[in-house]
């Protein structure tokens, strides 16, 4: 029998993707699909004649009560990223585990949560496997999604740990790089370190097969595209759209320690460096192999398919 999902962040990045996917008129294998949602489902967000919305957040224990209520699979994508420490304790740690014990009251039999390779802290990782790294979360936000993760993982449920993640509505990767490079007089020049990188549609499609597979395994996946990318294709993509921005040719690249110094009062610079300067891959072919998901084109050639939102976004920034 198919089941009834439940997608929490059904109207965020990823989450959005997952709720498109499971809603859409084609889609197979579910039910029906309940979206928690803070606000009410604006015209052209997901929904579709086997959609149904609660409203509510993970801070509110009715709500998730109500919205666990007859479901059989929850694909758990909320999450606070940045801003406040407490508010992201409140909605990723406290507000997942409000979430797994209302699923696990209401009979729920699968959750698949959403969360980050960031809970491993920073690198050096190289062709990392799951299983062989320690958490060792140096954020508010990895250490309260960390937290909620062990939630999920003691009830039994998957977690899933991307590293980069690119695309369409992403308001934080490929702009973070563009601003970091807008604050340096030239392109940046980072060394070898490659990184693990995957497509927003990609990750999405991943856990809705996480969701549906009866191959899926309880514990952490690593869902990233098979080939890692060397810093300087991820540096080169965001400088391209800088130039396109800007409309001016920039001199020799700067190095790591010269950008270092040039923005040593710049926290969010210095975070960025950090991050490039070391590998951050992490293998595993399980949503390959075993679920049977298409990890799509490489980054390179992937990435124009989302260059003409990219240019949009940053044009207005």
């Amino acid at each position: 029998m198919a089941p009834h999902l439940l997608i929490t962040g059904a109207t965020g990045f990823i989450g959005g993707r997952v709720a498109a996917a499971a809603s859409a008129p084609e889609a197979e294998g579910t039910a029906g699909v309940r979206l928690l949602v803070r606000r009410p489902v604006d015209r052209g967000e997901p929904a579709g004649p086997r959609t149904e919305t609660v409203l509510g957040d993970l801070r509110d224990p009715d709500a998730l009560r109500r919205a666990c209520e007859g479901i059989d699979v929850v694909v758990h994508c909320a999450s606070m990223i940045g801003g406040d420490p407490e508010q992201a304790r409140a909605v990723n740690d406290e507000g997942t585990r409000s979430l797994v014990e209302a699923a696990t009251a209401a009979g729920v039999t699968r959750i698949v949560a959403l969360s980050t390779a960031s809970v491993h802290g920073r690198g050096p990782f190289r062709a990392a496997a799951p299983g062989t790294l320690p958490l060792a979360p140096v954020s508010a936000t990895s250490r309260t999604r960390a937290a909620g993760e062990r939630y999920v993982l003691d009830a039994g449920g998957t977690v899933l740990r991307p590293h980069l993640v690119y695309g369409t509505g992403d308001r934080q990767l490929i702009p973070g790089l563009v601003r970091l490079l807008a604050a340096l007089p030239a392109p940046l020049d980072a060394g070898s370190s490659v990184h693990s990188l995957v497509d927003v549609d990609t990750l999405a499609d991943v856990l809705l097969g996480a969701a549906l597979s009866a191959a899926t395994e309880p514990g952490p996946y690593y869902v990233q595209h098979p080939e890692p990318v060397p810093v300087g294709e991820l540096l080169a993509a965001a400088e391209e759209l800088l130039a396109h921005r800007t409309g001016y040719v920039r001199g020799p690249a700067v190095d790591l320690g010269t950008a270092r110094a040039l923005l040593a009062d710049v926290p969010f610079a210095q975070h960025h460096l950090d991050m490039l300067a070391v590998d951050h891959w992490f293998a595993d072919d399980r949503p390959w192999r075993d679920l049977g998901r298409d990890p799509g084109r490489g980054f390179t050639a992937g990435f124009t398919d989302h260059l003409p939102w990219y240019r949009k976004l940053l044009a207005g920034s």
